[in-house]
C-alpha cells in the first residue's frame, strides 16, 4: 500500500511478500520512483528489524559523550546537531541497515547498474533550540546557468532513523521538490539563499515529516533540508549512506575490518571501501561542517 501522511510525504508500506521476494512489488516501486522524481523523497516503511535498531541506537549514545568531548567535535553549523559515525565492525553491522532489500530496488533503479554506497556516517540532533540553515547536501553537477533543467539524480541519501521522529524531537525539515530548482549548482554555496527560499515558500512550504521506528527515507542529494531543534531531552540519532552512480568520483573509501569484506559482498551496490587489519576510530573520523571554530 501507498499512502501520503498528513506532511505529504509518500510511504510505501513494505508487507511480508516484499520482504520475502526481497525487493518491492512492482507497483510499489513504481510509486517510490514517482515519488522521488516529483518530491525528492519516499519513505519505505518497516523495512529495518526493530532489535537491530534498538542495538545501534544504544551504542551510538554511549559513543555521544566521547564525540562531543574531542575539542574539535564535528558539530554541523550548530551545537544542536553533530556527526556522527555509526561503530563500523561487527556486532553493529546488518544487513538490513546497509544492504537493505527494498532501498536498493529503489536506489538500483533510479541510479542504474554498477551503484555504490559512499557514505556510512550519520548526524544526532542534540537537545537544543537551535536550527541548521536550510541547504542542499550537494548541488547540482553543473553551474546553474548551464542548465535549463534539472538532471536526473545522481546521489541519493538513504537515512534511517533509530528512534520514532516527529517535530518534537527534531525531524529534519524537508523542502519537497526543490532537487530540481536550479539555485544550488556545482561549486556554489550549499546554503540556500533567502530569497529563494521565500520564492520558494509561496509554492510549497516546508514540512517536517514524522517516521516511525524501522523506516527508512530516500532522498535526492540536492534537496533542500535543515536540522531542526530537538525540544525533548533525548539525542535523535540517524544513520545515512549516500548511493552513488558508477560513474562519480567516490571520494575517500569507507574503512572496515578486514573480517567484514565478506559481508558487503552484494550482487548490486558495492561498497566502496577498503578493509583493514589496522582498528578503526570511528569516534575521531566523523567531521563536522559549517562551524569554523570549535565549540567549548
Amino acid at each position: 500500500m501507498t499512502t501520503r501522511d498528513g506532511s505529504i510525504v509518500i510511504t510505501i508500506d513494505v508487507g511480508e511478500s516484499d520482504r520475502e521476494a526481497g525487493g518491492l512489488a512492482p507497483e510499489k516501486l513504481q510509486a517510490a520512483l514517482e515519488a522521488l522524481r516529483t518530491d525528492g523523497l519516499v519513505v519505505l516503511a518497516d523495512v529495518v528489524d526493530l532489535e537491530h535498531l534498538d542495538v545501534l541506537h544504544e551504542r551510538l549514545l554511549s559513543d555521544l559523550a566521547l564525540l562531543q568531548a574531542r575539542p574539535d567535535a564535528p558539530y554541523n553549523w550548530t551545537a544542536g546537531n553533530i556527526q556522527q559515525d555509526p561503530p563500523p565492525f561487527e556486532p553493529y553491522l546488518f544487513e538490513d541497515v546497509l544492504l537493505n532489500p527494498q532501498v536498493i530496488a529503489v536506489t538500483s533503479a533510479i541510479l542504474g547498474a554498477g551503484l555504490r554506497n559512499v557514505m556510512y556516517s550519520g548526524n544526532t540532533s542534540l537537545p537544543s533550540d537551535t536550527r541548521q540553515p536550510v541547504h542542499a547536501d550537494m548541488g547540482h553537477l553543473w553551474p546553474s546557468d548551464a542548465m535549463e533543467v534539472a538532471h536526473p539524480p545522481a546521489q541519493l541519501v538513504v537515512n534511517v532513523p533509530t528512534v520514532d521522529v516527529s517535530a518534537e524531537n527534531g525531524a529534519t525539515e524537508i523542502w519537497l521538490g526543490t532537487h530540481r530548482d536550479l539555485t544550488v549548482g556545482v561549486g556554489g554555496d550549499i546554503e540556500v539563499p533567502l530569497d529563494a527560499l521565500e520564492a520558494r515558500r509561496k509554492i510549497a512550504p516546508p514540512i517536517q515529516p514524522t517516521l516511525r521506528r524501522g523506516s527508512v527515507l530516500i532522498r535526492d542529494v540536492r534537496l533542500w533540508h535543515a536540522g531542526m531543534p530537538n525540544h525533548t531531552d533525548r539525542p535523535r540519532p540517524m544513520i545515512a549512506m549516500v548511493h552513488a552512480s558508477h560513474w562519480l568520483e567516490a571520494g575517500t573509501p569507507l574503512e572496515f575490518p578486514a573480517g567484514s569484506k565478506s559481508f558487503f559482498e552484494h550482487p548490486v551496490l558495492t561498497t566502496a571501501a577498503r578493509f583493514t587489519e589496522q582498528p578503526s576510530d570511528h569516534i575521531y573520523r566523523s567531521q563536522g561542517f559549517g562551524i569554523e571554530q570549535p565549540i567549548a
